[in-house]
């Protein structure tokens, strides 16, 4: 095939059509690796579920909250990420961190 014959048009059009066949492709050659595997360690007497345990899930839960503004009561921190203002702002007048902890 002779790229430089194409227009610009064509060749988008393969390049979409050469991309969905590659997606397609890798697919199938998943599937493919997967019975292969399952047969291979099915001679052995196993499943993949037993030689590959699927992984725990790594999903947190909703922090819990540990510090909470003195002036405002609805405004909580866990300690996780940037630190809001408030708590910014009562560190720099004076506050000891350990006295904005929620006891």
């Amino acid at each position: 095939m002779d790229l430089n014959a194409l227009s610009s048009a064509e060749l988008k059009k393969l390049q979409e059509d050469v991309h969905a066949a590659i997606e397609m492709r890798a697919k199938t050659d998943m599937q493919e690796a997967r019975k292969a595997a399952e047969t291979a360690v099915g001679g052995y007497g196993f499943s993949l579920e037993e030689i590959f345990p699927p992984l725990p899930s790594r999903k947190k839960g909703k922090a819990v909250s540990k510090y909470r503004n003195p002036n405002n009561p609805d405004q909580t921190w866990t300690g996780r990420g940037r630190k809001p203002n408030w708590l910014t702002e009562a560190l720099q007048g004076g506050a000891d961190l350990a006295d904005l902890e929620i006891k």
